[in-house]
């Protein structure tokens, strides 16, 4: 067997150099914030499939807009209370001075994804959205390393049968650049085989980071699908980044690309009751030497980081009182 290409020295996006990742959660409620962000502003773009999203300012990532930078992006649990965490992201960049010049102002660019969490078991009774100091919490607890599994966006995360989780995972390219995704998993449909401790994405596990348990030898009807019991409770949201030099149009094809990796790892996928949506960051630091090529295998490269990404959210999820489903490590047993 060839060998295959290495991870990032953590195997998280934040391999990426420059980039950091932050979570913040509130394990009364059941949820969490994800936050992405680096020293200095940088080129993103977005894709939606899913056919329920929510999401804020994705407006200005489209290929013909003005502002093709961007200071942060955020991934919440919460629904649509969720997306008042980029206001919370806001607030600390413009402390910092941050954000896109208008005149004497300066504005952060922080567009947002959210995910539906809102009956995991979790207090929903709060008297204020909480959303804006967990976003605030996330992006104060920005660094290299970062924990997977419930945490973050992924803390009241679920798939059908399983609770879901935060993943990431990366690689590093024979062309020197590397390609990281970041995923809160919260699927209509599942992480798993039939039910059982083989995952969908197996055949792109790099050494054992969710098992090493292998591919299936006993499949489903491949037409029947396992999905939540009640179908308007989901959303599977992710980033996908690199330090090639791309344009926002480039940053739109990653995105595009990398949903390949939701449909590797998710059955079913970008169904109408998921908010299904990829963006992509790129930091620009490494120039590519044959573009048209260099696109279509960081495109790839992002697809099957994001598949690799899915099944270790749902690898690391830990047990909790009161989960409506199981963590995988309660059925499957862990690392």
């Amino acid at each position: 067997m060839a060998e295959r290409m290495p991870t990032g020295a953590r195997n998280l996006i934040t391999d990426v150099p420059g980039l950091r990742v932050g979570n913040a959660s509130d394990a009364d409620i059941r949820t969490g914030v994800t936050v992405l962000s680096a020293d200095r502003h940088f080129t993103a773009g977005v894709h939606v499939i899913g056919g329920a999203p929510g999401t804020r300012e994705t407006d200005l990532l489209a290929p013909d807009k003005t502002v093709e930078e961007v200071d942060a992006l955020v991934l919440s649990g919460g629904s649509a209370f969720g997306l008042d965490a980029a206001s919370g992201v806001v607030d600390r960049l413009r402390a910092a001075g941050r954000g896109y010049a208008a005149g004497p102002v300066r504005v952060p660019i922080v567009p947002a994804a959210i995910l539906f969490d809102l009956v995991n078991g979790g207090d929903k009774g709060w008297a204020e959205n909480p959303y804006a100091a967990l976003g605030r919490a996330a992006f104060d607890a920005l660094g290299e390393e970062f924990a997977l599994g419930t945490e973050g966006a992924g803390t009241g995360a679920m798939t059908a049968g399983l609770k879901g989780g935060l993943g990431s995972a990366s690689v590093v390219l024979p062309s020197g650049h590397t390609v990281g995704a970041l995923v809160a998993v919260n699927a209509l449909g599942a992480a798993t085989v039939d039910g059982g401790p083989h995952f969908w994405a197996a055949p792109f596990e790099l050494g054992n980071e969710f098992g090493g348990r292998g591919v299936a030898t006993d499949w489903p009807d491949p037409h029947l699908a396992v999905t939540k019991a009640n179908a308007r409770r989901n959303t599977t949201i992710g980033i996908v980044a690199t330090d090639a030099a791309l344009t926002q149009a480039q940053c739109t094809r990653l995105a595009t690309a990398a949903h390949d990796g939701f449909a590797r790892a998710l059955v079913p996928s970008h169904t109408p009751h998921d908010g299904d949506l990829i963006f992509a960051a790129a930091t620009g630091a490494r120039p590519m030497e044959t573009p048209a090529a260099d696109t279509l295998i960081l495109g790839h490269a992002a697809a099957v980081c994001m598949a690799r990404a899915v099944a270790r959210g749902v690898f690391a999820a830990r047990s909790e009182p009161g989960d409506v489903f199981p963590a995988y490590a309660a059925l499957h047993g862990g690392a």
